[in-house]
C-alpha cells in the first residue's frame, strides 16, 4: 500500500525543471579541482560520463596535524547534506598512510578547519577534524578496517560517518559542535602520504544528496528524483533520469528495452535508448500509484488507482488502453503486488476491516481469496517464477520482515530475521535472488515506508543464506515497490532522491 494522490501534490521546488537525460560536464558533479597546499606533483582528476566514475591522481605529504597537502575534486554548498562514494586504490602504493575519501572544508587553505572520512592504505579507517584553523587534527577511528562504502552527513554542525565494507551494512561514527560555516566545500580527495609520490585511486557511486528539509510535509511536498541503474557484477550504479519532482516505482519491460514508473498519478513509459518519456493511457484510472506489476508474459499490467476513494486493482494493456477493474467493489483498498507466471491470478494487499492481508483474485475479475489473517500488516506478495511460492513482507513477528507461503497461503515462513524493517521482497526473474529494501528501525515504525529515509537495497539467494547489501542510498516510498530486475537478472533499476533545488546534475528546463 502507498500513495494514492500524488496528482494534488504541491512541489517543494521554487521553479520548475523539466526532466531531461543526465548530461555530464567537466568534473561531473563538481565545481573544480585543486591542489590544497604545498605539492611537488600536481594532482589531476578524470571523469567518466558513462560509468559515472572519477579517477584521481595526487600527491602531497599529509593531511594532519596543523596543515594538509592533497589533492581535491570539491562543490561549494550550503546547509545540510550527505556525501557517499565507493572508493578504492589503484595499485599497491608506497605508503601505508596514503588516503582517501571524502572531504567538508571551510576554505582551500592548508591549515583550514576541516572534517574528512577517510580510508588509509593500511586500511585504517576515520573520521578526521580541525576545529581551529591551524589546529591540531583530531581522530576518531572506526571500528572496522579497509572500508569500500565511505558516508559524511552534515546536520547542522553535527558530522555523522558511515562506513561499510562492500555488501556489509553501515557502522557509524559522530562529531558534534563542529563549526565549518554554513557555506564550505565538498567533495573526494586523494593523499599520497609521501611528496615525491602520486597515488591513484577509483570512486564509484558518488552522491552528493540534499535532503528533506525538518519543514517538509509528507506526502504533500516531494523532493526531486533520480532513476538508477545498478549493475550488480560491479555494483556500480549510474543515474539516467532526473526529474525535479516525485518519480517512483519503476518496473523493468520484458524485452529489456523500456521502463515503467508512476509521476503525479500518470503511468510513464520510459524508452532507455532514446531517454524519452511517454505516457501511457490508463482511462477510466487516472490517479495511479506506486503499485503497478507487469505480466510474466509481459503483455499486461496491473495497476492501482485511488480515483476520490481508496485504492482500486485495474489491468491494462502494457502498451495502454482501456483500464478493467478486478478488484471488488465496495471493500476497502486494493493494491496490486503480483501475478501468477500463467497469468491467471493477481496477487494484492487489501485493507478488510481495517486489517491489511495478502489477497489473491483471477486476473480477469471475480472472487477474492484471502491468503494470510495474522494481526497486522502484510503487503508486497509476488509470486516465484515456478509458481510455487509467494513472497511477502509482514510485521507479524515485531519488526518489518520478509516471508514466504505456498501459493496455495499454506506454510507461511519468515525468511529475514534481524534488526531492520525489510520490505518488498523481489524475486529475480532467472529465480535465484531475492532483492528488497531495508530501513532503520530507529528511522521508521515498522508498519511504514516513507519517503526520505537512509535505506539499503539488499540481495539474499532465494535457496537461503546471508543477505549483502547491493546499494546504499537516500530514498524508501517508490525506489522499489515493484519488480524491478532487468530480464537478465543482471541489474535493478530503482529510485534515488535529492533535493534539486541546487542541481547535482544538469536537468534542463
Amino acid at each position: 500500500m502507498r500513495i494514492k494522490n500524488l496528482c494534488a501534490a504541491t512541489c517543494l521546488l521554487c521553479f520548475v525543471f523539466f526532466s531531461q537525460k543526465v548530461r555530464a560536464q567537466g568534473l561531473g558533479i563538481f565545481d573544480d579541482q585543486t591542489d590544497v597546499g604545498t605539492i611537488k606533483h600536481p594532482g589531476s582528476a578524470q571523469y567518466d560520463a558513462k560509468t559515472q566514475q572519477y579517477q584521481l591522481s595526487g600527491s602531497g605529504q599529509n593531511i594532519w596535524a596543523t596543515h594538509d597537502d592533497f589533492h581535491f575534486v570539491w562543490k561549494r554548498m550550503k546547509g545540510d547534506f550527505i556525501l557517499r562514494t565507493n572508493a578504492a586504490f589503484i595499485g599497491k602504493g608506497v605508503e601505508l598512510h596514503r588516503k582517501v575519501g571524502l572531504m567538508v572544508r571551510s576554505a582551500l587553505d592548508s591549515n583550514s578547519t576541516h572534517i574528512n572520512a577517510v580510508v588509509h592504505g593500511d586500511g585504517l579507517t576515520s573520521l578526521q577534524y580541525r576545529k581551529t584553523v591551524g589546529g591540531i587534527t583530531e581522530e576518531k577511528k572506526m571500528g572496522i578496517t579497509a572500508a569500500d562504502v565511505i558516508q559524511l552527513e552534515r546536520k547542522g554542525n553535527t558530522y555523522t560517518m558511515s562506513v561499510a565494507r562492500k555488501g556489509d551494512l553501515f557502522v557509524t561514527q559522530e562529531v558534534s559542535d563542529l563549526n565549518l560555516g554554513d557555506d564550505v566545500y565538498v567533495g573526494i580527495f586523494i593523499c599520497a602520504h609521501n611528496a615525491d609520490v602520486t597515488e591513484n585511486a577509483t570512486f564509484s557511486n558518488v552522491r552528493i544528496v540534499v535532503p528533506a528539509p525538518a519543514t517538509l510535509v509528507p506526502y504533500k511536498q516531494y523532493l526531486g528524483s533520480s532513476i538508477e541503474l545498478l549493475n550488480l557484477e560491479t555494483q556500480n550504479s549510474t543515474i539516467i533520469y532526473q526529474a525535479p519532482r516525485s518519480l517512483q516505482a519503476p518496473n523493468w519491460m520484458k524485452d529489456g528495452k523500456s521502463l515503467i514508473y508512476n509521476s503525479e498519478g500518470l503511468l510513464y513509459k520510459y524508452n532507455l535508448k532514446t531517454n524519452q518519456s511517454v505516457v501511457l493511457n490508463t482511462a477510466p484510472a487516472k490517479n495511479n500509484n506506486n503499485d503497478h506489476v507487469l505480466s510474466f508474459d509481459g503483455k499486461m499490467l496491473a495497476i492501482s488507482s485511488g480515483d476520490g476513494g481508496p485504492s482500486i486493482g485495474y489491468t491494462v494493456p502494457v502498451t495502454g488502453g482501456e483500464a478493467k477493474r478486478v478488484s471488488a467493489v465496495g471493500v476497502g483498498a486494493s493494491y496490486m503486488h503480483g501475478w501468477s507466471p500463467d497469468g491467471k491470478y493477481i496477487v494484492f494487499c487489501g485493507e478488510r476491516n481495517k486489517e491489511f492481508d495478502v489477497y489473491r483474485i483471477p486476473s480477469g475479475g471475480g472472487p477474492e481469496e484471502r491468503l494470510t489473517t495474522s494481526p497486522g500488516l502484510d503487503d508486497g506478495p509476488e509470486y516465484t517464477p515456478d509458481g510455487k511460492y509467494i513472497y511477502f513482507n509482514s510485521v507479524r513477528s515485531g519488526l518489518m520482515q520478509v516471508w514466504r507461503m505456498k501459493a496455495d497461503g499454506s506454510e507461511q515462513t519468515q525468511i529475514t530475521n534481524d534488526d531492520y524493517n525489510n520490505w518488498f521482497p523481489h524475486i529475480s526473474p532467472d529465480g535465484k535472488w531475492i532483492v528488497y529494501i531495508t530501513f532503520y528501525k530507529n528511522e521508521v515504525a515498522p508498519g511504514d515506508h516513507p519517503f526520505y529515509k537512509h535505506v539499503f537495497l539488499r540481495v539474499m539467494p532465494i535457496g537461503g543464506g546471508p543477505s549483502k547489501v547491493v546499494a546504499y542510498l537516500y530514498g524508501g516510498q517508490g525506489t522499489i515497490n515493484t519488480p524491478s530486475w532487468s530480464p537478465d537478472s543482471k541489474h535493478i533499476a530503482f529510485v534515488s532522491n535529492s533535493n534539486l533545488l541546487f542541481p547535482i546534475f544538469p536537468v534542463g528546463k
